[in-house]
């Protein structure tokens, strides 16, 4: 998960195995929000990360109609057919089968899948070609939109994995008081209290993003 900006400045970049992401520079903040025992503070401006702007330009765009061939357009159909079946159920049953129904499609790695380093797919290319870590919390953000959830209250992380040694991006999503975490490596929605072995390094969604600090 890389970002390149020259606006930004200097970028430490620690290559992982599955992902890869970018610790950035200090920068003034505002306002601090916590998960994984870290507080994290605000940036409005979301120019470091043009992999995400271009997924914001473009995550609503569909693939061919099902049935004409196309590589897993079928799949697409399927996923807007789970979204038409979960609008009016609870919040919390939402988060469950939005997770699990997801986690169901195979991870490949991007260099594999898109013969790049780095690469965020938007929907109709995760239910293309699959995806990696971000791209999981990518389409589960997009579904959870799309179920009427406010972006004020989910953050895409990008952290490191302790235990396992390596960069990982997870779908945080809050609910009422706990912060509910939507993993592909972990097959229940759990609270975020529950989860030791993450370290969280930047956040965002459509407003923003967030620089975590212990």
């Amino acid at each position: 998960m890389a970002i390149q900006s020259k606006k930004i400045g200097n970028l430490f970049r620690i290559a992982l195995l599955g992902c890869s992401l970018a610790v950035l520079p200090q920068i003034q903040n505002v306002e601090a929000v916590g998960i994984f025992g870290f507080n994290a503070k605000p940036h409005t401006s979301l120019k470091p990360f043009p992999k995400w702007q271009e997924v914001l330009k473009s995550y609503k765009n569909k693939p061919g109609a099902c049935g004409n061939g196309q590589l897993n357009a079928c799949a697409y159909k399927k996923w807007k057919e789970l979204i038409d079946e979960l609008k009016d159920k609870p919040k919390k049953y939402q988060l469950g089968k939005v997770n699990s129904y997801l986690n169901l499609y195979r991870y490949i790695m991007d260099p594999i899948n898109w013969g790049v380093r780095d690469y965020w797919e938007i929907p109709k290319e995760f239910f293309a070609k699959f995806g990696d870590c971000e791209d999981y919390a990518i389409v589960k953000y997009f579904t959870l939109r799309a179920l009427g959830w406010e972006a004020k209250d989910m953050k895409i992380i990008v952290l490191q994995d302790l235990n396992l040694r390596i960069a990982h991006a997870i779908l945080a999503v809050q609910l009422g008081k706990k912060k509910m975490i939507l993993d592909n490596q972990i097959g229940l929605v759990i609270e975020s209290k529950r989860i030791r072995h993450y370290r969280p390094i930047y956040a965002l969604n459509e407003n923003g993003w967030w620089r975590y600090k212990p």
